[in-house]
């Protein structure tokens, strides 16, 4: 590393990787549930563990997120981080704001809203604690002797991720205006301004990994936050049409949809040309494959998946059934977990100054997550459209259903076995890297 304060970085992949590890656990008690062994119903209900799942999910990516910027942005902004005493306080903030969340949850404690129950006394703690996280982001940018368009770009997509949070904030009376706003939210983030936090570490990654020229990079992301901008927005207008709206956002929504995996095509054709552009062959040959994976991955389980569900003439039968989950978990998966495991990757031996790079261990890591997670995404479609077919063809009801596809889950729990399998190797070379140490300090 080549400042000091970048070892903040540590800390927060630190408690991405218990957040990770705990959501996996939530995750084996829903696929248990749904096999018919919810023997944990009593203590932890379904609705709870799917809460706490899919929570941990936005929150570990958050925090990694926030672990990548404050070790990208001192890098690119070539100074210190204007405050690590700040930056340890808003770690610790918000372990203790998601730890009551968690808690709260197995007590009924929430909104209610899907992906964002959290209540509203620990919304304003988790304003107040972005608005830190921001403020010694910018900061730093404001204060350092480079602005280059890596630092604006990812940045650029942090403050926005911020913004859109609050419209979810809002309280409505009315069913149909709560949903529309909840999706500026939940769409906006994950299909848009997300992406802009991607594209800014992916392009970090690239620079430093492939040593290709960074204005060849940066030109690259222009044409990313194009895209995004161009599909994301308009493309939340499929959600729009079942929940009430007027029939124009069913149109909208379709063609903007169907152009969303451009966004991600662009990304993978970005990372790709970059790779086999690139003289320089960087030994942290694991953190290659994490990036790559990224630009891949995310490209089927975003684009592709996405694009196969939400036309309208499909969505129409796929909507709010496990074809969504099919879809979701590939997408986060590439898009948003592999480019923090890229990261993380990445910095840890220059954290460090262990120089691990690729092992047995870490390449066991990348192919059996990998693996297990395109597994989990087949089962989770299989039993989406036996679910479609079932429910919205032939009739039946959603109960006797689910008991029909309890063999998928079968196969589905073995699946994950595989990806935790690939997950607990990636924590254990996490752990034995180590802590940060002065010494890791380039000259």
């Amino acid at each position: 590393m080549k400042y000091k304060s970048q070892k903040v970085a540590y800390w927060f992949f630190a408690l991405a990787m218990l957040l990770l590890a705990l959501q996996l656990v939530y995750g084996f008690i829903m696929g248990f549930a749904h096999m018919g062994y919810d023997g944990l119903h009593q203590f932890i209900p379904f609705n709870t563990a799917r809460a706490v799942h899919t929570n941990l999910l936005v929150v570990w990516i958050l925090t990694g997120f926030m672990g990548a910027a404050y070790y990208i942005i001192p890098e690119e902004a070539e100074c210190e981080l204007v405050s690590t005493k700040l930056a340890y306080i808003q770690l610790i903030t918000l372990a203790l704001v998601g730890v009551a969340a968690v808690i709260g949850y197995h007590f009924n404690y929430w909104e209610g809203r899907k992906f964002l129950e959290i209540p509203r006394p620990l919304d304003w703690l988790v304003v107040i604690n972005v608005l830190t996280f921001l403020g010694i982001i910018l900061a730093t940018l404001f204060k350092g002797k480079k602005r280059t368009t890596t630092s604006l770009v990812l940045t650029m997509g942090l403050v926005f991720a911020a913004l859109l949070y609050l419209p979810g904030m809002i309280w409505f009376d009315n069913q149909t205006m709560d949903s529309f706003f909840r999706w500026w939210v939940v769409h906006l983030w994950v299909e848009g301004v997300w992406e802009l936090i991607m594209g800014g570490i992916l392009a970090f990654l690239l620079i430093k990994i492939t040593g290709v020229d960074r204005e060849v990079i940066e030109k690259w992301l222009y044409i990313i936050v194009g895209l995004t901008f161009l599909s994301g927005i308009l493309g939340t207008g499929h959600h729009y049409y079942y929940i009430g709206t007027g029939k124009m956002w069913l149109i909208i929504g379709g063609i903007f949809s169907a152009l969303e995996p451009l966004a991600f095509l662009g990304m993978a054709l970005f990372a790709l040309a970059m790779y086999r552009k690139g003289e320089k062959r960087h030994p942290n040959k694991i953190a290659l494959s994490w990036t790559l994976g990224t630009a891949i991955v995310s490209f089927v389980g975003a684009g592709l998946l996405g694009l196969a569900h939400t036309l309208p003439q499909v969505n129409m039968y796929t909507h709010g059934t496990l074809v969504t989950a099919m879809h979701g978990h590939m997408a986060f998966w590439g898009a948003y977990g592999m480019i923090v495991l890229a990261i993380i990757a990445f910095s840890m031996p220059n954290l460090t100054g262990r120089k691990r790079y690729t092992n047995n261990t870490n390449v066991f890591a990348f192919w059996m997550s990998n693996i297990g997670m395109l597994g989990m995404t087949v089962a989770f479609g299989v039993a989406g459209v036996a679910q479609v077919y079932l429910e919205r063809k032939v009739g039946m009801d959603f109960g006797d259903v689910q008991q029909e596809i309890q063999v998928h889950f079968f196969i589905l729990i073995l699946c994950a076995v595989l990806f935790t399998s690939g997950i607990a190797a990636y924590i254990y070379e996490f752990v034995k890297y180590g802590k940060p140490t002065d010494e890791a300090i380039e000259n």
